[in-house]
């Protein structure tokens, strides 16, 4: 009998890990957000309450604090209060630190050999720390003024706590100390306070805290002259006082001028002016702070001046963003505007009508849904054509199709997988004729494309021709989004490219070249993922002109699910950021190249580059404007733009004679597509910096688009459920 097999323990699941590509962005925008709403939180954004309690009733309040002194002291049960001694006087200075203020107000008092306090807010010590450690270096005295400025009266004891500890914190990584003195916001004689401020006061006692309110206010916040303030800061008979004033919360020149005045005047007449415990001769109200805590404070404020400087950056981007956008919407309008006279004008001619047949490559993978209508499309050409279709090693039997067409002209050719760049050439070299046309598996043409896309090359300077390529398949929601991006984006820039002599691509979808040309640089090469923009870029680099032919329409079948447009975007920004860094070096040759580099090679990178990473910028600020203020002026900002958008959008399909229903879909189109393009081109950037290769990706087609017959539009059809799910 044979002994009992034992189980062998099953191997664990493995774990589905996010990668690289998708968790940067995540991670990019996380620290985007976080960054805006610690901007938000510091610069009382978010979470500020500006409520001020009114006057209330005073019978809960003792009578000795009434009546007492402006130092308030409820620690460890006490009810004490105390008056600064004759002929001293305690500057005190509210809601600093500012950046314009508080330096002259400082420099006033180390003139003058004075001490004062600051209650400095969570706030602004947050965003300039150096300013409360020139405080604490030149002997003068800090104290609490909550973090964000509210009335504490209306604030819960955890919102209380919070206002405390964020306030210390900022201290204490600002100067390295903890303070024991607090004035509460919008506090004043100790005569005024009620029910209300007085159960704030005796929770803060027990929170360690000595309440300061004063017995001498300036109201230099009132801004009534400089005689004034000094006038209402000047205690009587030689009282000692803590004397209210301001060095923030808006202009404080007249405070500054009259501290100048205030100090000598004061010094003559025998008084001194001290921080509180030196007036008080009590124990410094400063603790220095060390370990943890200390490192804490610093993190916080290394945080916050980190958010304020990525909220500069983002703001810097938000206004780059605005001028690329406006900047290229007014070079379109200006520049396809005066494309669409000069190729419309009565009698417009390249030359001598070109008549020479063409040979058309049809390069094509796993294509058979799409291939036939693509090559009877092409066999209704009213132009003489030759089609070679290069089977580049498809599995789904694309090229028996073809073979089973039986259609005159067509020629077959079989190589193994080897890439659309290398089925380009394998089809150049079979082609009979000198003007090649090149096409997409799944893209059909109008009996009347090849020859409106030949007729350029009468002019012996033209070397490359861009077609009209159209989104044939703009039934569904995607569909119209990419209708409107090919009309107005790629068209229109098209024609703007034309007339500035730099076109960066011809489309995959519908272009022609000279044979000459294409031999002189190399034919297609896979150096790139994108190899349409790369032989463009050559072509230029090489003195051809490359030019735009409005009515050679061909009809592409454009990605059905947002997964299929991810993949094609991908590849499209990657290739478009290869083919830059490849000919990085037209920059600076001389000739049509430098021509080239000096003028596309910054507009190409400005405008499909940078300019689609920094879009999202508009509906961030949008979305933070919405929910943190000023929401009208946020609001009325983003439709301005949108206004600018449209207006380009509604003369583009102008041009192209395009019905204007699908620019309902515009505003949808702004919010969710740039987002994904947005992270299409910040996957693309962290590809190409961490040295990452990506493969070729093709995409399911399902054949929708259909050959049009005597130059109709074509319409779609609607395949089956199974034909539109998306790659797995």
């Amino acid at each position: 009998m044979a002994p009992p097999t034992q189980d062998r323990p099953r191997p664990r699941p493995r774990r589905r890990r996010l990668p690289l590509r998708l968790l940067l962005p995540l991670l990019v925008l996380l620290v985007m957000v976080a960054m805006l709403m610690l901007r938000g939180y510091v610069h009382s954004e978010i979470l500020a309450d500006h409520r001020i309690r009114p006057e209330a009733s005073t019978g809960k309040v003792p009578e000795k604090i009434l009546t007492g002194g402006p130092v308030i002291d409820t620690r460890e049960g006490r009810t004490t209060s105390l008056r600064v001694p004759d002929h001293r006087l305690v500057l005190t200075f509210d809601d600093g630190p500012d950046p314009t203020w508080t330096p002259k107000v400082l420099d006033v008092l180390r003139k003058h050999h004075a001490h004062a306090v600051f209650f400095v807010t969570g706030t602004m010590t947050s965003r300039h720390p150096e300013l409360v450690r020139r405080m604490v270096a030149e002997g003068h005295e800090v104290g609490l003024h909550t973090f964000s400025h509210p009335d504490l009266s209306y604030q819960s004891r955890k919102r209380i706590d919070w206002e405390l500890s964020q306030n210390q914190l900022a201290i204490t990584g600002a100067a390295g100390i903890r303070t024991s003195l607090f004035r509460p916001p919008y506090s004043s004689f100790a005569d005024a306070m009620d029910d209300r401020s007085w159960p704030v006061t005796r929770y803060i006692g027990t929170r360690g805290y000595i309440t300061v309110v004063n017995d001498t206010d300036s109201e230099d916040w009132r801004k009534p002259g400089v005689a004034e303030i000094v006038r209402r800061a000047t205690p009587h008979h030689g009282k000692g006082a803590i004397v209210l004033m301001h060095d923030s919360g808006g202009d404080r020149h007249q405070t500054v001028q009259a501290l100048d005045r205030f100090l000598p005047l004061m010094q003559q007449q025998g008084y001194t002016f001290d921080n509180l415990t030196e007036a008080l001769n009590a124990p410094s109200a400063h603790t220095p702070v060390t370990g943890p805590g200390l490192w804490k404070g610093r993190a916080w404020i290394f945080l916050v001046q980190a958010s304020d400087d990525v909220t500069d950056v983002m703001v810097a981007g938000l206004a780059l963003i605005g001028s690329l956008v406006i900047g290229r919407f007014a070079l379109m309008l200006l520049l396809s505007g005066a494309h669409a006279r000069r190729v419309r004008r009565p009698g417009f001619r390249w030359g001598e009508p070109v008549t020479e047949p063409a040979t058309v490559l049809v390069p094509a993978y796993n294509e058979a849904k799409c291939i036939e209508n693509t090559v009877r499309s092409l066999t209704a050409s009213e132009h003489p054509v030759e089609i070679i279709v290069v089977d580049d090693g498809s599995t789904d039997g694309t090229a028996g199709i073809v073979e089973a067409m039986g259609l005159p002209g067509v020629r077959v050719v079989r190589q193994v997988n080897a890439g659309k760049p290398a089925a380009l050439n394998r089809g150049l070299a079979n082609a009979s004729h000198d003007l090649i046309v090149m096409m997409d598996g799944d893209t059909v043409f109008e009996p009347s494309t090849v020859g409106e896309l030949v007729q350029p090359f009468a002019d012996r300077r033209v070397g490359a021709v861009a077609g009209n390529a159209k989104v044939g398949n703009r039934d569904s929601l995607i569909g119209a989004w990419q209708h409107i991006e090919y009309v107005m984006g790629f068209n229109l820039d098209r024609r703007m490219y034309d007339v500035l002599r730099c076109m960066p691509t011809i489309p995959g979808a519908v272009g022609a070249f000279r044979r000459s040309a294409l031999e002189r640089v190399g034919g297609m090469s896979d150096d790139t993922l994108a190899e349409d923009t790369d032989i463009t870029m050559a072509l230029h680099r090489d003195g051809w002109r490359v030019v735009y032919a409005e009515k050679a329409r061909a009809w592409t079948e454009a990605p059905e699910s947002v997964q299929q447009l991810w993949s094609q975007r991908y590849r499209w920004s990657y290739g478009t950021m290869q083919a830059i860094w490849k000919h990085r070096r037209a920059l600076l040759d001389r000739g049509p190249s430098g021509r080239f580099g000096r003028v596309g090679l910054p507009l190409v990178s400005l405008f499909m580059v940078l300019a689609p990473l920094l879009a999202p910028l508009i509906d961030v600020f949008l979305l933070y404007g919405i929910v943190f203020g000023p929401t009208r002026r946020t609001i009325a900002a983003w439709l301005g733009v949108l206004t600018v958008q449209a207006v380009c959008a509604a003369y583009a399909f102008r041009l192209d004679r395009e019905r204007m229903t699908h620019l309902i879909s515009l505003p949808l189109q702004q919010i969710l597509y740039r987002q994904l393009m947005y992270v299409v081109l910040l996957q693309s950037w962290i590809t190409a910096l961490t040295g990452g290769r990506l493969r070729w990706q093709k995409l399911r087609r399902t054949g929708v688009v259909e050959a049009p017959g005597g130059g109709r539009v074509p319409g779609p059809r609607t395949p089956d459920s199974s034909e539109r799910r998306p790659v797995s």
